[in-house]
Order: structure tokens, then sequence, then C-alpha cells
């Protein structure tokens, strides 16, 4: 008891002291998860959209396919991206592997199903009639889909958060396409497994504290998201 409560104290001090090394850390993940969903958002939306709105051959294939692939363990999209990034790989010759870009495509394998699920969602649960009114009313197209847009506005920024938790909170697929190089590719999931291993506690408390900030943090949001979209729906 008496070293786990050093171990926080010490944890405490590294965070309000700003150590270089942990928030380097700190700083990686965020990097590589906000860079993965600035590129997941855009196809995952249009697919999104597409499965909510059009009608064609394999439209309910395609969205099981994505409540399939959200169950996917994170270790296997590393394992399946690390064979592919190696240098017998097919994808060898770019030389991505233990690189921040192999990890962003990582996490933007992951943050793509649960993001086209959600949105799928959040757009079929729109009422026709936003669409329709709008083009009646001649709005082209793209203004139609920006109204509708809006109308399901609290269950997209719920899907980006929810999928934002989940790609900064994996480990799989960040050890295994990362590597956990210090100064590098190391974040924080990386760094709490390695601290653990070695049985030095205090960094890996203190980046399991910003995890737990971060999850609260991102829970009242979708408290807060999913408590506007009833009252909206109420009235």
């Amino acid at each position: 008891m008496s070293e786990l409560l050093e171990s926080t104290r010490a944890a405490l001090i590294l965070l309000i002291s700003f150590d270089p090394d942990l928030w380097e850390i700190i700083g990686v993940s965020f990097r590589v998860s906000l860079a993965a969903m600035l590129f997941a958002i855009p196809p995952a939306l249009l697919i999104a959209l597409m499965l909510a709105r059009l009608t064609f051959p394999g439209r309910w294939l395609l969205i099981s396919l994505a409540n399939t692939l959200m169950a996917v363990p994170t270790v296997v999209v590393g394992l399946v991206l690390f064979m592919l990034l190696s240098r017998s790989g097919p994808l060898g010759e770019w030389r991505l592997l233990f690189t921040q870009p192999a990890m962003v495509i990582g996490q933007w394998l992951l943050a793509i199903p649960l993001l086209v699920a959600m949105l799928h969602s959040a757009l079929q649960g729109v009422d026709q009639r936003a669409w329709e009114t709008a083009r009646l009313h001649g709005a082209g197209r793209g203004a139609a889909l920006w109204r509708l847009l809006g109308e399901a506005r609290f269950g997209v920024m719920a899907a980006i958060v929810a999928s934002f938790g989940r790609i900064i909170a994996e480990v799989g697929s960040a050890v295994m396409v990362g590597g956990n190089i210090e100064h590098f590719t190391r974040n924080i999931t990386t760094a709490i497994a390695l601290e653990t291993l070695k049985g030095e506690y205090a960094q890996g408390i203190a980046l399991g504290l910003v995890l737990l900030v971060l999850a609260l943090i991102l829970n009242l949001l979708l408290g807060m998201l999913r408590g506007r979209g009833q009252q909206t729906l109420s009235s």
C-alpha cells in the first residue's frame, strides 16, 4: 500500500512539474489520434450517408461488415498492418513500419468501422422530411446534405467523441506497428505497459491518470450530447 501511495505521489509530481518525457509521450498520443480522426471522418461520413440514404445491392452486407469490424481486436489490426508494412510485405517499400504514420494508419483502420456504424445510426434516425423539405425549397444536394447533418449533429458529435476515445486508448496496434520507440513512437498506452513491466510505476500511473481524466471528459461530453439530442427530439 505504501508503494502505491508513493508511486501515486511521484506520478502527480511528474504531471504538475510538466516532466518533458511524460508530456512528450502524451503529445505523441494526441498527435497520432487526432491525425487518425482527421483522416477517418470524411470517408466514414460519406459511407454512412450512402448507407443511410441510398438503397443498393449489398447495402445490408456493408452495414453488417461495419458492425462486425468494430469488434476486431486492435492487436489483430496491428498484426495485419505489420505484415503489410514489413520489409517482406507488399508495402515494405514505403518504410512506414515503426513510425508515427504507421500508427496513424492503424488507428484510422480502427476508427472507420466505429464511425461508420455510429454515423449511420445517427443519420438513419433523421426524419426523411428534412431532406425533402430542403430540396423543395431549392437547396442543392450539397446544401441538403448539410441540412441533414445539422439535424443529426448531436449523433455525429457523439460518434466522433466515442471513436476518439477508442483509438487513443488502444494498445495492440500501436505497439505492433509503432514499436514503442522512445522519443518517437512511444505513446500513452505503450509507455504504461513498458513502465509496468519494468516495475517503475510512477510514469505509468501518471499516464493512466491522463487517460482517466480524458475518459471522464469524453463521457461528460457524450452525456451532454445525448441530453441535448433528447431535448431536441422532445421539442
